[in-house]
């Protein structure tokens, strides 16, 4: 086997995850909190308002970081199903069913702020806009992968039907990225380039909260991935020697 697939087989055992992701959780939202918090302080009372939208484009510290993670966490589902799929690791099924709810929650957050920030901009909250259609098909595809999650009694069968889904549904994140340029839209065209040859639109000063808070949205993301996670193995492994030896290890130390 090789040395890579054998470390992932490893690490993604059922105890060595719950060891491991127990180590890792607090850090994550350590991390969210430290970078969050600054980034919605600097966006929110520290940035100067926008000279055509005035306050209301302080959404974006919300909407922006949002929409990048919804997309994101697709792509990462999609890639931990063809892990489960390909090299049967038991783990990547585990993960790929948590991180479902945690992307469609963004997804809803990114239409949600989106249509708030639009009534006041474009003077609607809803349009059967290119962007903001194919973001709403990404939230259908987010439903219907724990739909699938759901329906099937079977976790293995319910997982490999869910990784397909999400596979068939990655065609989907090229659609929303390009959709501004491929087509005539209401929606706003791409002002942030951070590894385009062409600068961003955005003013630094506003652009620096928002980066700070992308990355306070990775690390929340990943604290409740491993938090779900967590639960998701226990009650899959709630019959097995590992997890009634830690119940007693816990309970001989609480009293």
């Amino acid at each position: 086997m090789h040395p890579l697939l054998l470390w992932f087989h490893r690490t993604g055992s059922p105890p060595e995850f719950y060891r491991l992701s127990g180590l890792f959780l607090p850090w994550m939202y350590a991390l969210a909190a430290l970078s969050g918090l600054p980034a919605l302080y600097l966006g929110l009372f520290r940035t100067p308002a926008d000279y055509l939208q005035g306050d209301s484009f302080r959404i974006i510290y919300i909407h922006v970081p949002s929409a990048w993670m919804s997309m994101f966490i697709f792509a990462f589902m999609a890639f931990a199903g063809a892990m489960a799929l390909i090299w049967h690791v038991k783990i990547a099924e585990v993960i790929a069913r948590a991180a479902a709810p945690i992307g469609a929650m963004f997804t809803a957050v990114t239409l949600i702020t989106g249509s708030l920030w639009g009534r006041p901009t474009w003077g609607t909250y809803w349009v059967w806009d290119a962007r903001l259609t194919s973001e709403l098909v990404l939230l259908f595809l987010y439903f219907g992968v724990i739909a699938l999650q759901q329906a099937i009694e079977d976790p293995r069968k319910a997982a490999r039907a869910a990784a397909i889904l999400a596979l068939v549904g990655l065609v989907n994140l090229p659609v929303i990225h390009y959709s501004v340029e491929w087509w005539n839209t209401l929606h706003q065209g791409q002002s942030i380039r951070l590894f385009a040859s062409d600068k961003s639109t955005i003013d630094s000063s506003m652009l620096a909260p928002l980066i700070l808070m992308a990355f306070a949205t990775k690390f929340w993301f990943a604290a409740s991935l491993l938090a779900r996670a967590r639960v998701l193995v226990l009650e899959q492994e709630s019959g097995k020697d590992w997890v009634r030896q830690m119940i007693r290890n816990e309970q001989g130390l609480a009293s």
